[in-house]
């Protein structure tokens, strides 16, 4: 019998605002992804793009990790995900549209906790669209570009934001917006928690440690003055 996720979004208005998730394998796939020497720019990654945003978002502790399954709904890995996938037509999917819906009881993540945003909404529909593959790539992480607009928003719109945006705030931090950003940056706990330096908690939660190139970009970023440019 098909499991609909509306139905399981109930059993989460009562998720807390901390947040922390299942550790999953190294790709977070529970399979073998098929991995492309570079990132193309017209594909979507599952590894490398849909599931920071399925677990910063859907796969946490007291919602659709492995432990609790919440109304029996399993987010943390591929084969899990694939349940609620139809593989080229995302509005066929459960996933796609419980992440579109506009009825607050049946939208996912659920209140209190704020929708994806437009950009992580398209992922996902190209991603099933292009036959929601198990496939990871490359990265063509350019280290000497470190804008907010361009690489520092969209890195924590993708592996972070989930767990720090309004509703969903974990550790007292926004990450979702510039201003909120900023704060950390300035503080040092965004350097100091990508870095996984002794004294701050290791970000992001439960997943794989951002890359050099990554960690080079937000130092950088931080260096230059933490500028909304």
């Amino acid at each position: 019998m098909r499991i609909y996720l509306p139905s399981a979004i109930l059993a989460c208005l009562l998720l807390f605002y901390a947040c922390t998730h299942e550790p999953t394998s190294p790709n977070g796939t529970g399979s073998i992804p098929t991995v492309n020497t570079t990132c193309s720019p017209d594909s979507v990654y599952f590894v490398n793009d849909i599931m920071p945003i399925i677990a910063s978002n859907c796969a946490m502790s007291g919602c659709h990790d492995a432990v609790t399954r919440a109304s029996g709904v399993n987010l943390s890995s591929y084969l899990k995900i694939m349940n609620y996938v139809r593989a080229g037509s995302a509005t066929q999917s459960d996933l796609y549209k419980v992440i579109i819906e506009t009825n607050p009881g049946d939208r996912m993540p659920p209140p209190p906790r704020s929708p994806l945003t437009a950009a992580q909404i398209a992922k996902i529909q190209k991603w099933i669209n292009q036959g929601a593959r198990n496939n990871s790539c490359t990265s063509g992480c350019d280290s000497t570009q470190f804008t907010y607009a361009a690489v520092i928003k969209p890195m924590m719109d993708n592996k972070c934001a989930g767990c720090h945006k309004a509703g969903s705030l974990g550790g007292n931090v926004d990450l979702s917006t510039y201003a909120g950003t900023r704060v950390v940056a300035l503080n040092g706990k965004l350097v100091g928690s990508i870095m996984h330096q002794t004294g701050y908690s290791p970000m992001p939660k439960n997943m794989a440690k951002l890359s050099d190139c990554e960690i080079t970009q937000v130092r950088k970023w931080v260096t230059a003055g933490s500028l909304n440019n």
